[in-house]
Formats: C-alpha cells, sequence, structure tokens
C-alpha cells in the first residue's frame, strides 16, 4: 500500500448521505422531525445504517468503535494507531491566550498543528491562520494570510486565529444533528462519525475557524501521528467539517498543545482557568487582554493581549 493512500468510506448507502440529503432537501428547521424514524434505533435495518451518536454510545460500544477505527487504520498506513478518548478533567475549564507583543508571524504553530492533527497533506492544512494586520487595527478583514516575506514585517503584527472555544458557540446552535457541542471544560468537539457535512456550522462561526474535508485527508504512513484522539485527531472522513479542539487528546493527560510547544518566541499561553495559579489565571488577573468580535456575544475562550 503505498504512502499518500488515506481511508475512503465505503460506497453505497451511507447515514451521512441519508442525513445530508434530508439536511440539504428540507432546512434545518424541518429537518430534525423527518430524521427521527431514521434515528430510531428500533427501526428496521437501522442498527446496520447508523452509529449512534458518542454521547449514546456505551463504554463497551465506544471500545468496540475505536477498535474498528484502529484496525482501519492499521490496515490503511501499515501502523499501529492508538485511539483514545480522554475525558474532561474535574474542575477544569480550559483557556488560550496570546501575547501579540511576542508573536512575530513565524508560522511554526500553524505547522505543528498540521503535523499534530494529521491534516491532509496536498492542502496543508491546519485549524490555524496567522493574520499579518497592519498596527492600529483588530479587524480581521484587513489581515492578510499569504504573506511570504521575512517577519515581523515593519509596521506590522501578528494575529494568529483558530476556534475561540467559546462559551456562546454559534456552531453549535446551528448544527441540525447536534454533531457539535461544548464539552464541560470548554472545549467544543465534534462527532465525526455524526455530522452530515451540511456545513451550517460554518457559516455561523464569526472566527472562520472550521474546516471541511472535500476528500480523504492524504496522509503518508511515516507522517502519520499514530498518537490519536477519538474527537480530536484521528484521520476523519471525507465529507465532515472539523476544528481546532485545544489538542485534547494532550491537554486532557496534563500536556500542552502541539502549538503552544512548537511556538519560539514563548507568545502562547494556556491553561486551567479555574485555577488560580495558572499561567492563564495569571493572564486574565494582571493584563489587559482582548477577544475578537466581542460585541458577537459568543464569549470567547481565547484571549490577546500585548505587553504595553
Amino acid at each position: 500500500m503505498s504512502d499518500d493512500q488515506a481511508v475512503e468510506p465505503a460506497p453505497g448507502l451511507s447515514r451521512r448521505r441519508v442525513m445530508k440529503a434530508l439536511g440539504a432537501t428540507l432546512g434545518a428547521a424541518a429537518f430534525g422531525a423527518a430524521a427521527a424514524p431514521l434515528l430510531d434505533q428500533e427501526a428496521p435495518d437501522a442498527a446496520a445504517l447508523f452509529q449512534r451518536h458518542y454521547k449514546e454510545l456505551s463504554r463497551d460500544e465506544k471500545a468496540e468503535v475505536i477498535q474498528r477505527l484502529e484496525d482501519e487504520a492499521r490496515e490503511a498506513y501499515g501502523r499501529n494507531v492508538s485511539i483514545a478518548d480522554p475525558k474532561p478533567r474535574w474542575r477544569t475549564k480550559f483557556a488560550y491566550a496570546i501575547n501579540l507583543s511576542l508573536c512575530n508571524g513565524n508560522g511554526k504553530c500553524v505547522e505543528a498543528c498540521h503535523r499534530e492533527n494529521n491534516h491532509d497533506r496536498e492542502t496543508n492544512q491546519s485549524y490555524i491562520r496567522v493574520l499579518e494586520m497592519p498596527k492600529g487595527t483588530m479587524d480581521m478583514e484587513q489581515g492578510n494570510t499569504t504573506y511570504t516575506h521575512a517577519v515581523p514585517a515593519e509596521g506590522k503584527f501578528y494575529l494568529p486565529v483558530q476556534c475561540q472555544q467559546c462559551d456562546e458557540p454559534p456552531c453549535v446552535n446551528v448544527c441540525p444533528v447536534e454533531a457539535t457541542w461544548k464539552e464541560r471544560d470548554g472545549i467544543v468537539v465534534v462527532d465525526y462519525d455524526w455530522c452530515i457535512g451540511c456545513r451550517y456550522c460554518m457559516a455561523a462561526c464569526p472566527y472562520h475557524a472550521r474546516r471541511f474535508n472535500w476528500k480523504a485527508p492524504v496522509v503518508p504512513a511515516d507522517e502519520l501521528n499514530p498518537e490519536q484522539g477519538y474527537l480530536s485527531n484521528r484521520v476523519r472522513p471525507q465529507g465532515v467539517v472539523e476544528k481546532c479542539h485545544f489538542c485534547l487528546h494532550r491537554t486532557r493527560e496534563g500536556r500542552l498543545p502541539a502549538c503552544l510547544e512548537a511556538c519560539p518566541t514563548g507568545a502562547r499561553v494556556f491553561g486551567n482557568i479555574l485555577d488560580p495559579q495558572s499561567p492563564i489565571r495569571r493572564v486574565l488577573e494582571d493584563k489587559r487582554v482582548y477577544v475578537l468580535k466581542e460585541e458577537l456575544g459568543t464569549k470567547p475562550s481565547f484571549f490577546y493581549f500585548f505587553d504595553a
């Protein structure tokens, strides 16, 4: 099997095709009523067509699903993959902050996200965009992500943008099948096996933080990150939306996000906002922080600050 092969969805009838067709035909308002018979696990042949929602799976059922995914990855890539399912930590709410006085636009965070999360190599996908901004504004519309000159450039500052893990996430509110939700540690997650690819969440997100897989991601076998999470960096199928998840397969185990570890300037700060001794708490208490598009009321858990 060649290095650039990736898992392809099975041909023929699938839950995603059926549910997406319903969603596209009826729209969000009528979707729930029309889909109900298909989601009834007592309906004929339903179990063969649909895997239940992540929240409805028992521990044993999740173990079976994870084993299947690990077997598929081994067959596709010729490598042993471990897919964990870490739960939110008790008395923990994660938050992130970036010191814009230190960020110089080097893009190492983008590269680390790309590798850590098994993104498609052909499109060079990442959950992070770094905007080169003119000094004096936080208006994202004035930013440029395609700069190729040496950084930092005079008269510019750099604004990394990824999922803001909002406390009032508009992406969650518009999902017609509840494939995305906010967990108690503040991370907004996606059930990739439940997402129907309608992209309503992409339209609702004011930060352009969600990505759609137009095709199955291509990841060479020798570049595959085998340490994966069910709700995070496992290889996602074609036709689903994905997003930053604060590297929950790392952070829920007491490690730091890959983007933070890769930052050469120390601009990134991450931690438990409920812990008064955490670095992120000290930033919020000692610095004048900003959030993007505050007027929208999304209440991000992602903050920005300057040294002066």
